[in-house]
């Protein structure tokens, strides 16, 4: 049930955002090339793509494919990059909400809407309620498949073997490199989170490690593109690399941090909370540093 459930929600996102990607990436792609004048607005930019495209390696590969054609150029695009990181935290927090009970409203609407309407556009919109509906019901075919976990040694005993919060960014960068979604390794730490089954500190870990498994598909996006394009998918594994290793470094600090101002309703919440303090921290520590990112890329690969 919980591989149903994991293969629904990635269909789900999948396709929604194929569906979002056709309706709004012309719309997206002259918002990120209009409004990225300097460092700050493009952030911000990357920040309302990801949460219109649901993705923020989605946001990333448009803001390459920019830089490829020639529209942007590499200062801005680590901008968009910073605010993709920001963005992305906004499905973990509607996740942590347990809507799946309600997924059966977007899926009817959805499925009405496949059946009778024949309207293009009208028929774009309940598709992405479809989806979108399917998203969710994923979620709750995986929240009430993994009940039985408590009751399992086996599972009990592989978890104690994540004894260190290096083991779960471990384990987090493997899950999101094998489902290539660092959506779905956030959700199904929230899962468990809200089940008992780990503790916030293992959960925090794997988040950590689902940041490091998402820039595969930048790099891959990179391949046979410009230096400043493969110069920005650098970028965003440096910055990654940099924030997962000052987690690491401060990680019984940053779990007390959440605790202070992240601890609101379940565990699960406060995951997603955890999730949306860590990037706004990377993205606040690592801004001011951006000019020494940007010369530290031309001089490794030239300007």
């Amino acid at each position: 049930m919980v591989i149903g459930g994991l293969v629904m929600f990635l269909y789900g996102v999948s396709q929604l955002s194929l569906v979002l990607k056709d309706y709004f990436s012309t719309t997206a792609n002259k918002f990120i090339s209009r409004y990225t004048d300097n460092l700050f607005m493009a952030m911000i930019v990357g920040v309302v793509a990801t949460v219109i495209l649901d993705s923020s390696s989605g946001t990333i590969i448009l803001t390459i494919v920019l830089i490829n054609a020639g529209t942007l150029s590499l200062r801005p695009a680590m901008g968009i990059i910073l605010g993709a990181n920001i963005g992305t935290t906004f499905s973990s927090k509607i996740i942590a909400l347990g809507l799946g009970v309600y997924s059966i409203i977007p899926l009817g609407i959805g499925i009405m809407a496949y059946i009778f309407i024949r309207s293009e556009k009208w028929l774009r919109w309940g598709l992405i309620s479809l989806y979108f509906g399917m998203l969710f019901f994923g979620l709750y075919i995986m929240q009430e498949a993994v009940v039985p976990l408590k009751d399992s040694p086996y599972f009990n005993e592989w978890i104690l073997k994540i004894d260190s919060p290096f083991k779960g960014v471990l384990l987090g960068g493997l899950m999101t490199l094998v489902i290539q979604s660092s959506g779905a390794t956030v959700a199904m730490a929230i899962i468990l989170g809200n089940q008992n089954l780990v503790s916030l500190g293992t959960a925090l870990a794997v988040m950590l490690g689902a940041e490091l498994g998402t820039c595969f598909d930048t790099l891959l996006a990179t391949i046979r593109g410009t230096k400043e394009a493969l110069k920005a998918g650098l970028f965003h594994l440096l910055f990654n690399l940099s924030c997962i290793f000052l987690g690491l470094l401060f990680f019984d600090s940053f779990e007390q941090l959440v605790m202070i101002f992240g601890s609101r309703g379940s565990i699960g919440n406060t995951i997603a909370n955890g999730h949306i303090l860590f990037n706004i921290l990377g993205v606040l520590i690592f801004f001011p540093f951006v000019g020494i990112f940007e010369r530290l890329l031309n001089k490794m690969l030239g300007s």
